[in-house]
């Protein structure tokens, strides 16, 4: 079933075999607890609520391990993952573009149709399947390692999706797709008069009316390949409200909540083609308002373990292997739904209640992942500290705590467990403040090298909707990129060749001069140089600038998509209140571990050829680090 489910999606993942030479672990046992986000001025200003970590630190050693350009957690992690800068992996940001129109695409995977399909009626059934695949260039070190024969486990590893095919077990973690194909969208239904259907960034609120308590909850699903107008698909559950509880009906069995509960996991399906073929995912639900009005959250519908219709893990059936130990669990790539808290659906109190159900569920995959852990390498990444420090930082430092201290109580199970193991905590990189959005795109039009059309005005317009190519020499994408708009590289260049080093010297000399003109702070602390930071094959495709913001200072919403609002800085009045993507100097990450390092400053790369060295394998050709013991 789950064959034929893929193939109706079109979707099939292409990776190729480790072979295996024979040498093995010899027994030798390291794990690796990669905290996204682990910052170490929190660490150092909290050491006495962190047992665990501090002992560690204490015994072996604590450092900070520089980061990526920038430090950007897709960056960050295909340069742990492979060794290799962004000019080797070809990863520079969350979000790349296409220089024939601009328009932005994720850097995480790329899916294509399938290329043979027959015609039958409304639908378009796939002869060949369509292919999902990641984009980021260079091998995985686990692969180089499971051809030493060292057993692997790869447990929740960002930019990982689909999982790379390995000796060993993987299950994907950031980039792994809700079943609509997006990284995460909650629908939010409310019978509030003041709200109106809508889309919103991070979800969908839906007003509904209620007939005698009742209404009918339409939950979105994927597109469907398999017709010729690739209609979206609903599932829907019956909702009957009396007082302080509600019961619903159309999720696998009937269930009740009562106002402020949360649900357990409930199966949903989305129908592809009448009575035979269908897609199955699974959602929580929260009634967090019965009386006098409702509002009902639903969770982004996120791809079930037991029957997944993505592949989300290596071999295909290790996610089903695990939801029959610990039951279902998150699989979507960034759990915690920060979307609905900057939206304002959750309350910072609710956000926290559904961060720490996703902790309690990684927490279950970690023991299990702990209790088949015999010898080799075992690598287990938490994303609560970035999530969670997005939203809290600088704002509640006591619920910040809170989920460090998921991360120390990780440690001493290790430790418990496994107490001859070499045991590394690291993180991607560290996090500051976010007080001030800085809109670079208005910036360039302000210095005259964004031009728009005649007649346009700024806003928040996305995706370069109103830009003059023909009068454009540079424009800002993703969080931290800005490119020329180059002749024979962008489909309207305007800048020669010739002239793109002096325009580089140029624009760098104007960022570093710019100052916010309500407090007079330096806005960017660093410009990086592509062409000098990064090296290899696909040094060519990326951003021609990475800008370094200064602390407080970060790029706007609206930048990341290419808009052109009238100001240049404003107050981020956003509940996303920490951040990271500034000048990677300014947020290091942590490297405390069992064993102390010969390095002063160790760099992420440098623990990908480290941990090739600890089980006698070499560096692949272009990694970029250096063993650090």
């Amino acid at each position: 079933m789950i064959r034929v489910l893929l193939l109706a999606v079109g979707l099939v993942l292409l990776s190729s075999a480790c072979g295996r030479s024979g040498r093995g672990a010899g027994g030798k046992q390291i794990v690796v607890l990669g905290i996204d986000g682990m910052d170490p001025k929190f660490l150092e200003a909290h050491w006495s609520a962190l047992p665990n970590l501090r002992k560690l630190s204490e015994e072996g050693e604590f450092k900070r391990l520089g980061t990526t350009v920038p430090p950007q957690s897709p960056v960050a992690w295909s340069t742990f993952i492979t060794g290799l800068d962004p000019g080797g992996h070809g990863v520079y940001g969350f979000l790349h573009r296409d220089p024939a129109t601009a328009q932005p695409f994720s850097s995480l995977a790329e899916v294509s149709a399938p290329s043979r399909s027959i015609g039958i009626g409304p639908y378009e059934l796939p002869i060949v399947a369509g292919k999902i695949k990641n984009i980021r260039k260079g091998k995985p070190f686990w692969q180089t390692l499971a051809e030493h024969d060292v057993p692997v486990a790869i447990m929740r590893m960002p930019t990982n999706f689909p999982p790379h095919e390995c000796e060993g077990d993987a299950l994907s973690g950031m980039g792994t797709p809700d079943i609509r194909g997006t990284f995460g969208t909650f629908t939010f239904f409310t019978n509030s008069a003041s709200e109106k259907t809508r889309s919103v960034p991070g979800g969908d609120i839906v007003s509904i009316r209620l007939q005698e308590g009742h209404a009918r909850l339409r939950i979105e699903g994927p597109s469907n390949s398999l017709r010729k107008d690739h209609a979206r698909t609903f599932a829907e559950i019956d909702f009957n409200v009396t007082g302080d509880a509600a019961l619903f009906r159309g999720a696998g069995k009937d269930f009740i909540l009562k106002q402020g509960e949360w649900s357990d996991w409930r199966p949903v399906e989305f129908g592809l083609v009448p009575r035979a073929i269908s897609a199955r995912g699974m959602i929580r639900v929260y009634a967090k308002q019965l009386s006098p009005r409702v509002e009902i959250y639903v969770s982004p519908v996120n791809i079930d373990p037991a029957r997944p219709e993505l592949p989300i893990s290596y071999p295909a059936e290790f996610s089903a292997h695990l939801a029959k130990k610990i039951g279902p669990f998150y699989t979507a790539g960034m759990p915690e739904d920060t979307a609905a808290y900057r939206q304002g659906i959750f309350r910072k109190e609710e956000y926290i209640a559904q961060s720490r159900i996703v902790s309690r569920e990684h927490w279950r995959l970690f023991d299990a992942t702990l209790d088949e852990f015999r010898e080799g390498l075992l690598f287990f990444h938490f994303f609560g500290v970035d999530q969670d420090s997005h939203m809290l930082w600088g704002k509640d430092d006591s619920a910040l705590l809170e989920t460090y201290r998921s991360v120390d109580e990780a440690v001493g199970r290790v430790r418990a467990r496994h107490a001859n193991a070499h045991l590394i905590v690291m993180s991607d990189h560290g996090f500051n403040r976010f007080d001030r959005a800085v809109h670079l795109n208005s910036w360039l039009r302000k210095e005259g090298y964004l031009t728009l059309n005649e007649g346009s005005r700024p806003g928040d317009t996305e995706l370069f909707a109103n830009v003059d190519w023909s009068r454009t020499r540079a424009y800002a994408l993703d969080l931290n990129s800005l490119y020329l708009n180059m002749e024979g590289r962008e489909e309207k260049g305007t800048v020669a060749p010739i002239e793109s080093a002096s325009l580089l010297a140029e624009i760098t000399a104007k960022l570093l001069a710019l100052r916010d003109d309500e407090s007079g702070a330096q806005v960017v602390e660093t410009v990086y140089d592509a062409r000098k930071t990064y090296h290899g094959a696909e040094a060519g495709g990326g951003p021609d600038l990475l800008i370094g913001y200064s602390l407080g200072y970060r790029a706007s919403w609206q930048t990341v998509l290419g808009a052109v609002p009238e100001k240049l800085v404003e107050l981020n009045r956003d509940a996303w209140a920490g951040d990271h993507c500034i000048a990677a100097h300014l947020v290091p990450g942590v490297l405390i571990s069992t064993k102390k390092s010969k390095r002063a400053d160790p760099q992420l790369a440098d623990l990908t050829v480290t941990l090739l060295s600890e089980f006698g394998a070499r560096p692949e050709r272009g990694m970029v680090g250096k063993s650090i013991y």
